[in-house]
């Protein structure tokens, strides 16, 4: 009985997934480089262009995307007897734990096999519907969930990783594109969050991090996109306004898109 539910789970969560176009990771195995930011920014992106977009939290201790998108006192609305419908914000669908739990001051302590089915949870039970794009927000690292989501969709699309300019955080950038390798997931670009901070009162750029360029000697082969750290930006994202993230930098649109690739449905 229980290989019977497994195998139908299973068989759902494929038949979700087949209906959406292009699966996307956003992972950076060092948590505070700014991997939710990127993925709100990539959704948001994709939605002013046009596409039907999905957005996937599957941060099960540390959730941001609720927070980000307004969406943290919203309920999930049944669809049918057996399936429930994500949240609906600015035309994107999302899903996301800090929704579910209205305490999100209150710590989650659950062990592996909880989070995984959790995630099978999410993939399956939720009607994502047809989408152009699923963005998938991933907990630092490359344990459980990372994993989990990995393998229960068999077709990812590439993976996107976010990082900063320290070497710290260049060496986990090595372990997430050894744990892609090793998945068979083809690595689409590596975002250095907080590459600069530009003044809003001189225009002066200064960096946050005073690493220098050769930590990039290693991924000479790969898309390298840079993005500065707007503060306007971030306050937005602090108060769960994402629809207007663009508003003030409408040029960032197009270098968000060209870290997944993106030119046609």
């Amino acid at each position: 009985m229980h290989n019977v539910e497994i195998d139908h789970r299973n068989s759902i969560i494929k038949e979700r997934m087949s209906k959406i176009k292009n699966k996307i990771i956003v992972m950076s195995n060092k948590g505070g480089v700014g991997k939710s930011t990127v993925s709100v920014l990539i959704a948001q992106a994709l939605n002013k262009k046009g596409f039907k977009v999905g957005l996937l939290d599957s941060d099960i201790h540390g959730p941001s995307i609720a927070k980000m998108t307004g969406s943290e006192s919203m309920d999930y609305e049944p669809n049918d007897e057996s399936t429930l419908k994500p949240i609906l914000k600015n035309n994107i669908k999302i899903v996301s734990m800090g929704s579910i739990m209205k305490e999100n001051d209150k710590a989650l302590i659950w062990r592996g096999p909880i989070k995984i089915s959790v995630i099978k949870q999410f993939l399956a039970d939720f009607e994502w519907g047809e989408l152009d794009y699923l963005i998938i927000d991933l907990p630092p690292g490359t344990g459980d969930e990372p994993l989990s989501i990995c393998q229960e969709i068999n077709d990812i699309n590439g993976a996107v990783i976010v990082t900063t300019a320290q070497k710290i955080s260049m060496l986990d950038v090595s372990k997430a594109i050894d744990f892609l390798t090793k998945l068979n997931i083809k690595v689409l670009s590596i975002i250095e969050n907080m590459s600069e901070f530009i003044c809003p009162h001189c225009g002066k750029s200064s960096k946050l991090f005073y690493s220098k360029d050769d930590i990039y000697e290693k991924l000479k082969d790969r898309k390298i996109i840079k993005l500065p750290f707007y503060s306007e930006i971030m306050e937005k994202l602090d108060n769960g306004e994402f629809e207007n993230i663009f508003d003030t930098r409408s040029e960032l649109i197009e270098k968000i898109i060209s870290s997944i690739g993106c030119d046609q449905k």
